[in-house]
């Protein structure tokens, strides 16, 4: 399932059409692409949950990377990614966000640094990460877990790319933010 989505997506740009290769070749190279055991990466639900008008972004602030970036995690297993990014959604947020489209929306090949997690080190890494178009209601209170992030809020689009935003994520925030102007949704 997850491959033929993979097959199917149309890139956005030369930089898209790039991962989407390199997307392939991991699924095609490695039997164990949806859980942490594949030391060299692992697939990655997220999803760019925008205001109604069209403005704003949610983002949460992740400790490991030290910044903000749009909600996601590790699909574990779970070949059906639009379910991880929306049950990612929520637990990040607390939000119930309205999935905009089921197909995938964007697509990162994003690095991830070698970190400690739960007194374990965890080595360098490549997140393949499938993006999901969502809605949510601006004026819900946000809620965060806080043994993942330091907080949770919406931003003006204006704002997704100042230095408090993980230096890997400005340029998708950019790249998300002209995508769904160009779609007009």
């Amino acid at each position: 399932m997850l491959k033929e989505q993979i097959e199917k997506y149309m890139p956005f740009d030369e930089v898209e059409q790039k991962d989407k290769e390199q997307f392939l070749e991991f699924i095609n190279s490695f039997d164990d692409v949806l859980t942490r055991n594949n030391i060299f990466g692992h697939f990655t639900a997220s999803a760019f949950v925008v205001n109604k008008d069209r403005t704003k972004m949610v983002v949460v602030y992740h400790i490991i990377n030290d910044g903000w970036a749009y909600p996601g995690g590790h699909a574990d297993g779970i070949d059906d990614l639009l379910s991880v990014a929306v049950r990612e959604v929520e637990e990040e947020t607390g939000l119930k966000a309205k999935v905009l489209d089921e197909n995938i929306f964007a697509i990162n090949s994003n690095p991830v640094i070698g970190h400690v997690k739960r007194g374990k080190y965890v080595s360098s890494h490549i997140h393949f990460d499938c993006v999901y178009l969502m809605e949510a209601d601006d004026k819900i209170p946000l809620v965060y877990r806080e043994d993942e992030s330091k907080g949770v809020k919406w931003v003006d689009f204006k704002d997704a790319y100042d230095e408090s935003f993980c230096d890997f994520i400005r340029p998708v925030h950019k790249k998300l933010i002209k995508k769904l102007n160009n779609r007009g949704v």
